[in-house]
């Protein structure tokens, strides 16, 4: 995820850059006059050239200081923006290379951005300076055209960030819409590692405690819960299923264990069999990752059944972990499908066992309330350290939060993009609506013959609105080439959306189109002012 964020953070550089670029072009054209006053009285043009250069680079440092005094309030903001989206992240400081290399990328930036102001500055005829006189100096065909390059490449750039963010958006829309097959409403979730002689009997008590609580409706162990990441990664062999490629007979599934009434504390749908029972239970004491001769049983998700054992009931049926060697599982229940690793991805095979038959020192306590969930959790953490005051007690964080946190990459990734944008959007808006005016300025005789010669107001906003229109058709032609590569970076990022998708470019393109028209008006609306015999006697 930060590579691509990292290229949208150089795209905004470069916009930046192009603004930078603009405005000193624009400055130096408006000096011409004081740099042929320079040149006559006997500067030279390596002295005019570092004179140029030197005032761009003395507005890099002090752009570079004041950039160091936001950089820790940028990383605290990202810090609450990212959350858990990026590993880590606490331990982010602004540290010595990282102000160095700010400093060096503005040095750089704005010595790129003032090389042409002060190379053109330095080739100033000072003759043709003095006569145009100073009120007189304005941009000419090439400068304005070389300034419409300039900004082609900001809205290109600028375009290429709506799309990718537009896309994000869209993905996240479409994430919240996704239908996960479990409720995480007033649900509240903690890792729960307990070590005790009597692993079963403590287990049991902190359910019925639990249970009993005022607000409480039901609680339930699991090792497994949704989108925690947690499962064991196992291999199992299963009955009445060969592999069509002659591949060996184990699959790797990934294993779940629960405590009866699990699946309906999360409004998931016993749809064959039977759930677990509390006599779904060992012999002998149970004891983690050790193996027993009693009757194992399990529950299978609908795929796994559908996947597996499609032309039969799935009830029954047997699995081995591992190999035939160890005791078999049988099947004794179907459930409902559900998103349990990742929203984005379908349901994919599963296999639960109870919790009493495979037990672990460390699983999640599952509490569905009545009432807000941070109001009895409290409550809960006191009933279990008072059954065993060495219980270790994590993560306490609600379903709706586990939601969120396994959603963060791409949440960030879109407010960080979105905001990208956004400050790329003004740039690019300022530049248009700076290159408009300097071409109103510079065609201002121009302007002023066609008014003068019956022109409408209407006729002369409208050849300055169609120079802008054919900036910005260039700026989304080349941009949506750029988003095109941007957004496949981005590909492992997006649901429910191509990255080449055909409604978010149109959108992003028709949407920055009309914007930009938008900063084109306010120039051509002064271009439509210029009275003629003012513009004409100033000439």
């Amino acid at each position: 995820i930060l590579l691509p964020l990292l290229v949208a953070a150089v795209l905004v550089l470069l916009i930046s850059c192009g603004n930078a670029a603009a405005l000193l072009l624009v400055r130096g054209l408006q000096r011409r006059h004081e740099y042929g006053v320079r040149s006559a009285i006997g500067a030279n043009r390596n002295a005019l050239f570092k004179h140029v250069l030197g005032e761009s680079l003395l507005l890099a440092v002090l752009g570079g200081a004041i950039g160091v005094a936001l950089g820790a309030v940028v990383v605290a903001l990202l810090k609450s923006i990212a959350g858990d989206a990026i590993p880590r992240l606490d331990a982010v400081t602004l540290g010595s290379p990282i102000l160095l290399f700010g400093v060096c990328a503005a040095l750089v930036a704005c010595a790129l951005a003032g090389f042409f102001p002060a190379w053109n500055a330095s080739r100033l005829d000072p003759v043709d300076a003095l006569r145009d006189g100073e009120s007189k100096t304005t941009a000419g065909r090439a400068h304005r055209r070389v300034l419409g390059g300039v900004l082609v490449l900001q809205m290109s750039l600028t375009l290429a960030l709506l799309v990718v963010a537009s896309l994000l958006v869209r993905t996240m829309h479409n994430v919240d819409a996704v239908e996960a097959g479990f409720d995480t409403n007033n649900v509240v979730t903690m890792s729960v590692t307990a070590v005790h002689r009597d692993w079963a009997d403590f287990h049991e008590r902190a359910l019925e405690r639990v249970s009993a609580l005022p607000g409480v409706d039901s609680a339930a162990f699991a090792w497994g819960v949704p989108l925690t990441g947690n499962n064991w990664g196992g291999r199992i062999e299963i009955e009445g299923y060969t592999p069509a490629d002659g591949s060996p007979p184990q699959v790797a599934v990934p294993l779940r264990a629960v405590t009866p009434g699990y699946f309906a504390l999360l409004g998931e749908t016993i749809e064959d069999g039977r759930d677990f029972t509390s006599l779904d239970r060992r012999t002998a004491p149970p004891q983690p990752n050790t193996a027993s001769d009693d009757r194992l049983v399990a529950i299978v998700n609908r795929t796994f059944a559908e996947r597996y054992w499609p032309n039969g009931n799935a009830i029954g049926r047997k699995l081995w972990r591992g190999s035939r060697e160890q005791p078999a599982l049988e099947v004794v229940g179907v459930v409902s499908d559900t998103r349990t690793n990742d929203l984005t991805r379908a349901p994919e095979p599963e296999v639960y066992m109870p919790l009493w038959q495979a037990a672990a020192f460390s699983k999640h306590l599952v509490v569905r309330s009545r009432v807000d969930p941070a109001s009895i959790t409290g409550a809960v953490q006191r009933e279990l350290k008072a059954l065993l005051p060495t219980v270790g007690i994590e993560a306490v964080q609600t379903l709706d939060d586990v939601r969120a946190s396994s959603l963060a990459p791409r949440t960030f990734a879109m407010r960080l993009l979105v905001a990208f944008a956004a400050i790329a959007s003004v740039l690019t808006l300022a530049g248009v609506y700076s290159v408009l005016s300097l071409s109103v300025t510079a065609r201002r005789r121009e302007i002023a013959i066609r008014s003068a010669v019956g022109a409408a107001r209407g006729t002369i906003m409208g050849m300055i609105v169609w120079d802008g229109l054919q900036l910005i058709a260039g700026g989304v032609f080349i941009g949506l080439g750029i988003a095109l590569v941007l957004s496949r970076a981005l590909q492992t990022l997006l649901f429910g959306v191509g990255p080449a998708d055909p409604a978010t470019f149109a959108a992003a393109a028709l949407a920055f189109v009309v914007v930009a028209l938008l900063a084109c008006c306010l120039p051509a609306a002064r271009a439509a002012r210029v009275e003629p015999a003012e513009a004409l006697k100033s000439q």
